[in-house]
Parts: C-alpha cells; structure tokens; sequence
C-alpha cells in the first residue's frame, strides 16, 4: 500500500455466494474529500462492495480499513461501522412515509436519542439550524412540512441523502441515485453531490453514463468487472477504453 493516508483501503477482498465468486481480489483506495464514481455491468461486485464496506456482508478473505488503518472495518459490526460516519444510500429511497420532510430529518439527526425525544422532545436551536441548512442544501425548504410518501421520486432521493448530512455521515455510499429520475432531477442531483464533495467523501454507484459524465469530470472513475477493478482513471479515459466498450457498455465500437 502507497504511505499515502487513504480514509478507506480495501486489499484483496474475495466474496463468494454458492460458488459464485462476486468480489475476487479487489483492492481499492479512497481519499478523503473524494467524489468517486464505480460503474460496472449487472454481476461486476458493486453491491457486494458496498456491502463489504457497511459490515452487511463479510468476505472470504482480505483487509478492509478506514481512516489510515485506525479502524479495521472487519472487525466491527453494522452499527459500529455506522457510527464512524459511514453512511448508505440505497437505490429505493427508504424515508419515513407518514413523517414530514423536517421530522425525517429530525429522525435522522447524529446524537438523536430515539423518536419519541426526536419527534415529541425539545428541539433545539442548534438542531433547528442544522435542519434548515440541510433542507437548502437539498432544495426541500418547500417542501419542509409536506410528508416524505407525498414527495416525488427525485425529492425522496434528495430527502434520503440529506438524511445522511443529518448524520454527519463521512462517507457517503450512494446507490444509482439517478435511477427513475427525470432528467432534470437527475441534473440536479449531479450539481447536489457535486457540492457536496470536498466537505464529504462520497462513493457512487451508477449505470446512467450521461449522469457519470456530470459528475465525474477532474475525478477518477473505477470500474468493476466480475467482483474485480478492470481500470481505473479521467472519465474520458475510461468510455475510450476498449475493455470498459466491450464488457459495460456491450460493444466494441463508439461509447455511449
């Protein structure tokens, strides 16, 4: 491993679910302040690697670490894992329904001490302020008393990932979230994560390449091929490259 601090290191990881091997020797370095982009055909290993790296799923063998190897990600369970500040976005938004955007938020808030004192306790100034820079941050400030089952699919998305600023996540792992969208909440959820960057290290899974495209230009974008990186580097780089043509894209000419 380079002596360059990395906030997550993954080495040699190898998953296997009745024979069928989903993650084989992957190794895997993120810089703090990172917005890193994984794309990959159906099979390649991403879900598999999110769930590795959030303790849902342990592997066969091989190393993962946070923070320059101060914690060692195997050897903590789900929840201790979370409280280190790595937060998951899931696919299909999974918000309170029968709350309101604000109460979600409140649920959601690091530090909260369960939802009867989140939704029924004093709330306080600081608590208020943090909501509110949370809502602009996500453009829900409109939406704020509505409740989140009302929402549009693009708005859940935004309310979810806000979710994860309420939690003061440090990583945020986010599942094809232009997936359903429109296109232009999915513009607007590229310039969302886009501002996000730097103030949070961010890892996105994602098929939509258009969406890849916005949200990738400067950065280095990875690519995985069964449960293994094929290639990483500048997002141009990787649609020219004949490899990721063939086994993502399925063909052997012109990127999409």
């Amino acid at each position: 491993m380079s002596a360059k601090p990395f906030l997550l290191a993954a080495e040699g990881l190898n998953k296997s679910f009745d024979g069928f091997q989903a993650i084989n020797d992957l190794s895997f370095y993120l810089d703090e302040g990172e917005l890193r982009t994984v794309i990959g055909p159906n099979g390649a290993g991403k879900t598999t690697f999110l769930d590795l790296i959030t303790g849902r799923t342990a592997p066969d063998n091989g190393s993962l670490v946070w923070d320059d190897g101060k914690h060692d990600l195997l050897k903590l369970n789900e929840y201790e894992i979370y409280r280190l500040g790595i937060g998951r976005k899931f696919q299909t938004p999974t918000v309170y329904n029968d709350h309101s955007v604000t109460e979600n938020l409140l649920l959601s808030l690091a530090g909260s001490r369960g939802i009867w004192h989140s939704l029924f306790g004093k709330i306080t100034r600081d608590q208020c302020e943090r909501v509110a820079e949370i809502l602009t941050i996500i453009n829900l400030t409109g939406h704020a008393h509505r409740k989140a089952g009302t929402l549009a699919h693009g708005q859940k998305q935004w309310l979810e990932i806000g979710m994860l600023l309420a939690q003061d996540a440090r990583l945020l792992l986010v599942d094809e979230p232009a997936a359903g969208m429109t296109d232009e909440e999915t513009h607007r959820t590229g310039e969302l994560l886009l501002s996000l960057a730097g103030k949070h290290t961010i890892v996105v899974i994602e098929h939509d390449m258009a969406f890849v495209r916005q949200i990738s230009r400067g950065r280095k974008v990875t690519v995985l091929h069964q449960g293994h990186v094929l290639c990483e580097g500048p997002v141009d780089q990787i649609q020219n490259d004949e490899r990721v043509i063939e086994v993502y894209l399925g063909r052997k000419s012109k990127a999409a």
